[in-house]
């Protein structure tokens, strides 16, 4: 079984860039699981950006909905996954109708995935507690949902870092 490295932060607190870092520490074949869709021009710049940083030594795999069947597509390699993110996924499944209980069963079984992969996954989330309470009741419904996925993932992992200001805090 391999390990599981969460990196949680706010928005642009480079926690992305940490973990990539981080999975680049491993040789290349490194895996990217994507869960960004180009809905827009700006996401898709975004999206073209990311890409572009990674360089050669990454392949990406789209998973805007499934990321538990990506990674099950991997069975028996042990190259590094960076799965990037978790809340984007959570926003994906709210989107297509997914209630708490069953997005939260989802991510149980991208934990089980996980699980079963042999090399490291290193998993990026947003920290959304920090805020106010959310107006609306979607944005309430995906903080509460983000904020219990964030549970799951920080109880299993094998190390949680926290990134702040481009820093990391090492809580676990």
């Amino acid at each position: 079984m391999g390990q599981l490295i969460f990196y949680i932060g706010g928005a642009k607190s480079g926690k992305s860039r940490l973990a990539q870092a981080r999975a680049e520490t491993w040789p290349a074949p490194r895996v990217y699981l994507a869960t960004a869709q180009a809905l827009d021009e700006e996401m898709a710049e975004r999206i073209q950006k990311h890409q572009a940083e990674r360089g050669p030594g990454w392949r990406t795999m789209e998973a805007p909905l499934e990321p538990d069947a990506a990674l099950g597509r991997l069975a028996g390699q042990e190259s590094p996954v960076l799965f990037d993110c978790l809340t984007l996924w959570l926003s994906n499944l709210l989107g297509h109708n997914y209630d708490t209980l069953a997005a939260l069963e989802r991510v149980r079984d991208l934990l089980q995935a996980v699980a079963n992969y042999s090399g490291p996954v290193l998993v990026v989330s947003n920290e959304v507690g920090g805020g106010i309470v959310p107006a609306n009741p979607l944005a309430r419904q995906f903080r509460d949902l983000a904020g219990l996925a964030n549970q799951l993932l920080a109880a299993r992992a094998d190390q949680v870092i926290l990134a702040v200001a481009g820093l990391e805090l090492k809580l676990k």
